[in-house]
């Protein structure tokens, strides 16, 4: 049964994460005129090695237009079906991708999943003064990027997910780690955040190094972890580390003694480690961010009955609906004229609201608001960033994959 608890950041970590933090309420719109349509663009893995997540993601922002579309619409008018496109893990095609929808002039985009597909559109998007908001995209880097603040992302930074790994291993009992991380923005931040809360936390950092996700094998790291004598090894990669862990086990690592972020936060993943024997993988944790929101998913499950992976699918649906709010908070469809309000529907000292329709009642009464969305609260900062989540601490044992736990942590002042 899963359990639930609250981490706040140590004294090391809040180093990291000194850009994170909160600005102040605007005025809320009166209702606006009905009759134009929002359109939504969502730009999501169709193919490539994060494929497994786009299913969840299409669902739940389909789920979320069904949603506004029972309460009324935006603005009094039913949102059409969403403009797909496909990232596909190339940065080349996903910013074509992108300019494909911006061309289409959609009113938002959601998206990017991967950061590194993020970083690669994000100007294609923001730069035609779109609004776009990830569900998926945690990389550090992108709170400081130049987007003239028309990026929004509902996934917390991996400032805010390092922490809660580091804290999983060491409460586990280990001493002495190994950080292992692919090499690129997702993987680099992440590892600065995992190896500065394991020091704060009094652990050993015995070995840190990166690796190219595009290597055929990873003996150079996984041998490093091995001769540092790590008793526990994190490892942040994509589904290529799956090829990772198998070489870990090879070296003498047990499951129990690995960790793994939301990039490898599948199902089948040992069947992909070692189709012959899959329970290797059994004792292994991981830490992605999450809801605790069994009434979401069974929700969401109804409406897409065939889907099996959940990840990020809360946190896409919250992008939708932020945005959503935010233009019948400036009574626009207008990117230029909603894009300030999205910071300003989940504001601390607004009215708390949890569905659009409520949500935009209030705000049709005057009231300013605070979302609190599917995925947790949110509280937007002056970069566009949550600073409050919850993260979900998954584990693989006789019975699958299933979730030891949630984990609310919020950016202190």
């Amino acid at each position: 049964m899963a359990s639930k608890k609250a981490l706040g950041l140590t004294a090391a970590t809040a180093a990291l994460v000194l850009g994170l933090s909160a600005c102040g309420n605007g005025d809320t719109g009166d209702g606006g005129e009905a009759g134009e349509e929002f359109n939504f663009g969502i730009l999501y893995p169709q193919t490539g090695n994060l494929a497994f997540l786009g299913p969840p993601q299409l669902a739940a922002a389909e789920y979320a237009i069904e949603d506004i579309n029972v309460a009324g619409g935006i603005l009094g008018t039913d949102v059409p079906d969403i403009n797909e496109a496909d990232e596909a893990g190339d940065a080349g095609q996903a910013n074509d991708a992108a300019n494909n929808l911006v061309a289409d002039e959609v009113n938002a985009v959601i998206g990017a999943a991967a950061s590194g597909m993020t970083q690669a559109v994000y100007d294609s998007v923001t730069g035609a003064e779109i609004v776009q908001c990830s569900g998926s995209s945690t990389a550090p880097e992108l709170s400081d990027i130049d987007d003239g603040g028309y990026f929004y992302r509902t996934a917390p930074s991996d400032l805010m997910a390092g922490p809660v790994m580091a804290e999983q291993m060491v409460d586990d009992g280990h001493v002495s780690m190994s950080v292992i991380a692919r090499a690129d923005d997702y993987g680099s931040g992440y590892l600065d955040a995992v190896e500065s809360e394991l020091e704060a936390l009094g652990a050993d950092v015995v070995h840190t190094d990166t690796f190219d996700p595009d290597a055929t094998n990873f003996d150079s790291v996984v041998n490093g972890a091995d001769n540092a004598d790590a008793d526990a090894v994190a490892l942040i990669s994509f589904e290529e580390g799956a090829q990772v862990i198998a070489e870990l086990i090879e070296a003498g690592f047990e499951g129990e003694e690995l960790y793994v972020t939301d990039g490898l936060n599948d199902p089948d993943l040992g069947e992909t480690v070692n189709e012959n024997d899959p329970e290797v993988i059994n004792g292994m944790t991981g830490v992605a961010p999450g809801a605790d929101n069994p009434e979401f998913n069974e929700g969401l499950r109804e409406f897409e009955p065939g889907l099996d992976v959940f990840q990020f699918a809360p946190q896409v649906y919250d992008c939708v609906t932020s945005i959503a709010l935010a233009a019948e908070s400036a009574g626009s469809t207008d990117p230029t004229e909603y894009v300030d309000h999205v910071g300003e529907i989940s504001r601390p000292d607004g009215t708390e609201c949890t569905t659009f329709e409520e949500c935009r009642d209030l705000l049709q009464d005057g009231e300013e608001i605070d979302y609190q969305g599917t995925s947790g609260d949110i509280d937007f900062d002056e970069n566009g960033d949550p600073t409050a989540a919850t993260f979900e601490v998954f584990h693989w044992d006789d019975d699958g994959q299933g979730t030891l736990e949630f984990v609310d942590y919020t950016v202190e002042d």
